[in-house]
């Protein structure tokens, strides 16, 4: 076997065709002959060809490739959502560029920045925990790159948006818990400077007033969207002796922190301490007990982002504010289906 690649000038040699024939046939051109197109691909794998993308971009406006930023790759909502937009990205004939930022603000920029680089048509982006800076964005734009942020959002004006509505999602769950006879209720909320994070504290202090119950200060904890916040936070919560009856999550990873932390202190969830929380995962079932949420439909978020990026890439000249808000679902399992006593 040839160890150098193989050019397009090989194929057209091969073949006798100009190397401008081979290089629309490739690209399926609606010039050359569908069975030319054909002879010309199974002459192209045969010889172990693969197109240069790189160089084709270097050369072209239109590279037919979409850049992904997103915080967390072992993460069931990125994981089900980025699986869903390659999905989709391959109907339109693209291929995505996944980059992942570890809720690193500098690594983001720099994600975006070599996206850019490699001429890009589109960026999908969830931005991180840390991103406080927006620069890097208005640069995007500057460019005349479409770009729509999706679940996790910066505070800018005239960009496009997909997200679910996470303020009557949180407020549905917590009339939930109330209704069940819930009334000392802590909510583990993340960051709210990041819209996630605002909108589901809002829409539990929504329904907290909304049945005039008070809200403990100290149950309301602030840090994070992972494992080690609900971790931390149940603890601090523990040694003071200050646990509420129920703790509404932020993020299914809080939760899975919440669990781990109460079998380390011995307590039983549902019956020493319920939990309630924000998003969902497949591996809800293996959890003991199964936890209620509030679920995030990523295929529609997928979906819907992919359809404003494209319907963006292929009008450009279309500008406005694109806001896409999904409704979510409330789906009871074996937590936060009863009122615990204590």
């Amino acid at each position: 076997m040839n160890s150098k690649p193989v050019k397009l000038s090989d194929i057209a040699k091969r073949l006798h065709y100009s190397t401008v024939t081979i290089s629309k046939a490739l690209r399926n051109h609606p010039d050359i002959a569908p069975s030319t197109i054909k002879k010309i691909k199974f002459a192209a794998e045969e010889m172990g060809y693969t197109p240069n993308i790189i160089a084709r971009n270097l050369s072209s406006r239109k590279s037919n490739t979409i850049g992904v930023v997103v915080p967390k790759i072992a993460h069931f909502f990125f994981g089900s959502m980025i699986e869903e937009i390659y999905n989709r990205a391959l109907e339109y004939n693209y291929e995505i560029i996944l980059t992942v930022s570890q809720e690193n603000a500098e690594r983001e920029k720099k994600h975006i920045q070599t996206l850019m680089a490699m001429k890009v048509e589109g960026i999908i982006i969830s931005i991180s925990q840390e991103t406080k800076n927006y620069d890097i964005f208005k640069l995007v734009e500057a460019r005349g790159i479409p770009i729509v942020f999706v679940d996790r959002v910066p505070k800018i004006d005239n960009i496009s948006i997909v997200s679910v509505d996470d303020r009557d999602g949180a407020f549905r769950a917590i009339e939930h818990a109330i209704k069940l006879g819930y009334k000392k209720i802590a909510h583990f909320a993340g960051y709210t400077d990041i819209n996630i994070g605002r909108e589901r504290y809002q829409g539990f202090v929504d329904a907290m007033e909304k049945h005039g119950l008070p809200i403990n200060p100290e149950w309301v904890c602030h840090g994070g969207f992972g494992e080690r916040f609900g971790y931390d936070s149940f603890m601090k919560l523990y040694k003071k002796n200050n646990l509420p009856d129920l703790i509404f999550t932020v993020t299914y990873p809080v939760a899975l922190g919440v669990y781990s932390a109460a079998k380390e202190v011995g307590l039983k969830i549902t019956e020493d301490i319920d939990i309630i929380c924000f998003g969902n995962a497949k591996v809800q079932s293996l959890l003991s007990p199964p936890i209620s949420c509030v679920n995030q439909p990523t295929d529609l978020l997928a979906k819907s982002a992919m359809e404003l990026l494209m319907s963006k890439i292929k009008n450009p000249e279309l500008v406005g504010i694109n806001n896409i808000k999904i409704p979510t679902e409330l789906i009871l399992r074996e937590t936060c289906i009863t009122f615990n006593k204590n």
